[in-house]
């Protein structure tokens, strides 16, 4: 508990700074550790509370749905990973979740895939790390919108236990929109996350 890790948010498009991304552990126990994300600035998103298994796949995080960051929580967890993460391991995955204020759940499939060993330099230093690959379709189609697709590239350090760069876009067909220029084809934010500062939580003290 207490240990934080600082992302840096970058708009893909323009390459463009939208803020920090802090994200502190608060809290674990039997149900799994509690990630607070707390943003320095409102064009970096909103606070949210995640909540991962102990080997780092999601029970409650948000998804990319039609342009927008859902929170989902995952009736079993979401495989961001599959071990052994190691060049050519492969998995495919499809899991239940619920969204607020809808009845019925989402059905989310993974295909994921680790591609290869990469040393990738990052603000907070260079690491070595696999890249993984994740095609996600998160359950989301409607009356006017056909399912999004999500395209997620990760470089995990087996070192930190965690990912130092992740890059994330979306696009979905809306037919009901279709423009002579834009056509049907829509698309999400595109999502650069790099890691700049890892802090260790702070050692209890005592007062005797």
């Amino acid at each position: 508990m207490g240990d934080t890790a600082v992302y840096r948010l970058v708009n893909g498009y323009n390459q463009q700074v939208r803020g920090l991304l802090e994200n502190r552990v608060d809290k674990v126990d039997a149900s799994g550790i509690t990630v607070t994300v707390t943003p320095d600035s409102p064009h970096a998103g909103s606070g949210v509370s995640k909540l991962f298994t102990k080997d780092g796949n999601w029970l409650r995080h948000p998804v990319e749905s039609h342009g927008a960051k859902v929170m989902y929580k995952f009736s079993t967890a979401y495989p961001a990973y599959v071990y052994p993460l190691e060049p050519g391991q492969a998995w495919s995955v499809r899991v239940n979740a619920s969204v607020a204020g809808e009845r019925k759940t989402r059905s989310v499939r993974v295909d994921g895939k680790v591609l290869q060993s990469e040393r990738i330099r990052v603000p907070a230093g260079e690491f070595d790390t696999v890249k993984i690959r994740r095609l996600v379709y998160p359950g989301d189609p409607n009356y006017d919108q056909m399912e999004t697709q999500i395209i997620e590239f990760e470089w995990y350090s087996p070192e930190l236990k965690r990912a130092v760069r992740i890059e994330r876009r979306s696009e979905w067909i809306d037919p009901g929109r279709c423009g002579m220029i834009t056509g049907c084809d829509f698309h999400g934010d595109w999502d650069i996350l790099e890691l700049v500062e890892m802090r260790a939580a702070k050692p209890a003290t005592s007062d005797k």
